[in-house]
Formats: C-alpha cells, sequence, structure tokens
C-alpha cells in the first residue's frame, strides 16, 4: 500500500519573491496568478519565509506614499516546509497545527521545487467512497494480508470504512485495522472483525 505524496500533488511553476520584492509587485502578483501567497527565496532559491495576503492587507494604504515594507519584512519566517516525499497527511497535519493554507515544498538542500496548498491536500481526502473501498480489498486485505476478498466485508460511507469478518488472529486484526486507518481519504474505521486466536501476526511466506 502506497501513501499520497507531497509531490504528487503539489504546485511545480511557483511565483516567488525575494528579500527586496515590493508589496506592491506581491499584491499584483496575488491577483494576476490568482494565488494567495507566495514564498520568499535567496539567491540560490532557498525558502526564506511566505508572504500570505493576509500579511498584505495592512499595508494597501502604505502603498502610495512608498512607505511599504518589502518581502523581507513581510514574511513569516522561519517558513514551515515540506519535501516532495513526504506523505500529503503529513502535510495537512502540518498546515493544521500551523494555522496556514500553504506550504513551500523543498529538496534536501532548502531550496524551492514546489507548494502544495490546502485545497490541493483535500482532494485527497475528498476521494470517492467507491475508491477507498476498492484500495482497502485489493491493497490490503487482497495484497497485504493474502486474504480472500470473500472473507472479509468492506462496506465505506463518506470516507467512514466498516469491515467485518473473521481473521486468523487478533494480531492480524490489529493490522488490518492499522491499515485500513492510513489510507488516504478515511475519517474513521468501525471494526467488526473477529479473531480464531489470539496471537501475534505472522504474514503468510
Amino acid at each position: 500500500m502506497k501513501r499520497r505524496l507531497v509531490g504528487s500533488v503539489m504546485t511545480g511553476d511557483v511565483v516567488r519573491a525575494h528579500r527586496g520584492t515590493s508589496a506592491e509587485e506581491m499584491m499584483r502578483w496575488l491577483v494576476e496568478y490568482d494565488i494567495s501567497g507566495l514564498p520568499v527565496v535567496d539567491g540560490d532559491d532557498k525558502v526564506l519565509g511566505v508572504v500570505s495576503a493576509t500579511d498584505l492587507e495592512p499595508v494597501r494604504r502604505r502603498i502610495a506614499s512608498n512607505a511599504a515594507p518589502d518581502a523581507g519584512v513581510l514574511m513569516s519566517a522561519p517558513a514551515r516546509t515540506v519535501r516532495a516525499d513526504d506523505s500529503v497527511v503529513r502535510a495537512a497535519r502540518l498546515m493544521s497545527a500551523s494555522g496556514v493554507e500553504r506550504l513551500p515544498v523543498v529538496d534536501e538542500e532548502a531550496r524551492l521545487v514546489g507548494m502544495v496548498t490546502r485545497r490541493d491536500v483535500l482532494q485527497i481526502f475528498a476521494r470517492p467512497d467507491s475508491a477507498i473501498r476498492d484500495e482497502v480489498m485489493d491493497e490490503i486485505v487482497v495484497r497485504a494480508l493474502w486474504l480472500s476478498p470473500q472473507s472479509v466485508e468492506v462496506s465505506v460511507h463518506d470516507g467512514l470504512v466498516t469491515i467485518a469478518g473473521n481473521l486468523e488472529s487478533s494480531g492480524q486484526v490489529a493490522v488490518a485495522i492499522r491499515m485500513v486507518r492510513q489510507v488516504d481519504g478515511v475519517t474513521a474505521v468501525v471494526s467488526r472483525l473477529t479473531c480464531r486466536r489470539e496471537a501475534p501476526y505472522q504474514r503468510p511466506v
């Protein structure tokens, strides 16, 4: 079972600012590119911070007098970032914990390679119930646990997965529940699984 990664949902063509980019220019970019924030980078494209529409709102009246601060002053720093090979779930949790709408995506040298937004993340968690059920059956029941599809019943409603059946061991039940919870789009799991014996899970050879 593969987790959806940030690299599969991020935007790679990113509008970026530098420390000296003016507030006026950044405001124009937000409108022109229909975005709500942009990263601030140095000469090596390493991320220094992020400027959001909220950061820019208080300086609108100061632009006319040329007293508006630039990106280096307005940006929130240090920037919270993710890697392209991080899971979408990790990105979602970081956004929620930090109260931000977007995260710069960086490489191993902290250079900007993309941006991922809350909207990008929500697309993953809005998966159709049928797609979630297919993944649970194909990737977990059959390929991971080596069970017959007829031995387990799986239903999904609004991301809530109900799984029922009689498995070999208590360890196998625990593994099945844990794996289902990790599927993208699953909001909760109701287990109606039973087992024939109390024992750790042993993968079939």
